[in-house]
């Protein structure tokens, strides 16, 4: 790292010394995992357009469509293992200099890493939900059942999305059979939320609630470009919280922000989490 970054990491330890330090991550946390970003240095631009609620639920060609896709890219979420990142982050919440997490990402990979009590604004992709019925279930069930109902569905990803969804010529698509609820025989999806839906009210009131009593909001591998995570650092700089942002290339956040740091988060997050390992202030 170069002075720069050594100096601007220097404070930002200062300020988590303080401890009431709340995150907030995006999908740059997780391309050490091998995770793809969404944009930015680390990622590659999207080739397909995100999934829609509206389509989902009313174009069964689309939804079709849309499982092919995502069974073959949750090899890559499912078997991904958190990174020096997410442990840090684990770390720094053990030590008590953390107290919330919210993340942006749907991997699950925070709470693999030892982190608890997280928000998942998005949700989860380990999780299915009935739309009919509300019925929960693993998606490893939903995993095995979609393997047995295509037996001969041998495609190969070209690349996988942050969010799970990998990108697949159109002549693999059409040949996919989807299955419905065991329980009801209901319409099944990844608990998620899509573009067109909104979060879900009790999750954006307890984010906003971790903001509002934080000293300071880090922002981890997110570039702000959705209003989902923006609002927080929105609310924070209203509110007079600090707000830090530690991102490769540049965010819609860095105006709000007293530091930016672009540097790798795999290298500055271990270093904080190992500098910041003794008792917090208060």
């Amino acid at each position: 790292m170069d002075l720069q970054v050594v100096e601007q990491v220097a404070e930002l330890g200062a300020w988590i010394a303080e401890g009431g330090v709340v995150i907030l991550s995006g999908a740059g946390l997780s391309t050490d995992s091998g995770i793809p970003d969404y944009r930015g240095p680390s990622g590659s631009a999207r080739r397909s357009t995100p999934m829609t609620y509206q389509a989902f639920t009313r174009d069964p060609i689309a939804r079709r469509r849309y499982w092919a896709r995502s069974h073959l890219g949750w090899r890559t979420i499912g078997e991904a293992f958190p990174n020096d990142g997410h442990r840090a982050v684990a770390a720094l919440q053990g030590c008590g200099a953390v107290d919330g997490i919210i993340t942006q990402n749907v991997d699950g990979l925070h709470q693999a890493a030892g982190a608890t009590g997280v928000v998942e604004l998005h949700g989860n992709l380990a999780r299915i939900v009935c739309l009919d019925c509300g019925d929960l279930t693993a998606r490893e069930v939903l995993a095995a059942r979609l393997d047995e109902a295509n037996p001969a569905f041998d495609a190969a990803a070209v690349a996988i999305n942050a969010d799970g969804d990998a990108e697949l010529d159109d002549t693999d698509l059409d040949r996919f059979t989807v299955v419905d609820c065991l329980n009801c025989g209901g319409m099944l999806k990844p608990d998620v939320v899509y573009f067109g839906e909104t979060v879900p009210p009790d999750r954006v009131s307890r984010s906003f609630a971790l903001v509002g009593n934080a000293r300071t909001l880090l922002v981890l591998g997110s570039s702000l470009t959705v209003m989902s995570g923006r609002r927080f650092v929105l609310r924070a700089a209203k509110e007079g919280i600090r707000v830090a942002i530690v991102n490769r290339g540049v965010t819609r956040g860095e105006p709000y922000a007293g530091l930016h740091i672009d540097a790798p988060l795999g290298i500055v997050l271990p270093h904080l989490a190992e500098v910041s390992s003794g008792p917090v202030r208060i």
